[in-house]
């Protein structure tokens, strides 16, 4: 079993439950397991947060005020893809590929989205080309399934 779907937002708050919903109604279509559900839709909301707060340049409205979510059902595994045109991940930014999931201070006020990340999915990706295609936040998790899973290849 394959699904895959791909969704170009806008930056504003009200895509992230959007492409939450997607997810969540996708797989439990697909029949995954409901735990498994849960954890990806939270990693996918922080993403997709990030995407919106920091993902374009702030101006006319145009290409760069959009942001990219695809999501893969390929087998036992799900990948999810979150890309933004803005100026990516600055170099000391605790995101930076080899300090995913680095600890905040207790009192920051923001910060925890990619750790969250990092603690929900199997494995991270991180990426940024600054001035090019901003940041890209890819993630997956093996699947579980619901013992009626109508989809599950066999």
């Amino acid at each position: 079993m394959s699904i895959w779907w791909s969704l170009h937002l806008r930056r504003e708050a009200a895509s992230v439950p959007l492409a939450r919903r997607l997810l969540i109604g996708t797989m439990e279509t697909a029949g995954v397991d409901p735990d498994i559900s849960f954890d990806l839709s939270v990693a996918l909301s922080e993403a997709c947060a990030n995407a919106v707060e920091h993902g374009g340049d702030g101006g006319s409205g145009g290409p760069t005020e959009a942001y990219r979510v695809t999501a893969y059902l390929d087998g036992e595994r799900c990948r999810i893809e979150v890309s933004d045109t803005g100026p990516g991940f600055p170099a000391e930014a605790p995101g930076r590929p080899g300090s995913v999931g680095r600890p905040v201070s207790a009192d920051a006020e923001s910060g925890r989205g990619l750790c969250l990340i990092a603690e929900l999915a199997d494995h991270v990706r991180i990426g940024s080309e600054p001035g090019r295609c901003g940041a890209v936040v890819s993630f997956d998790k093996i699947l579980k399934w619901r013992e009626d899973a109508p989809l599950v290849a066999v």
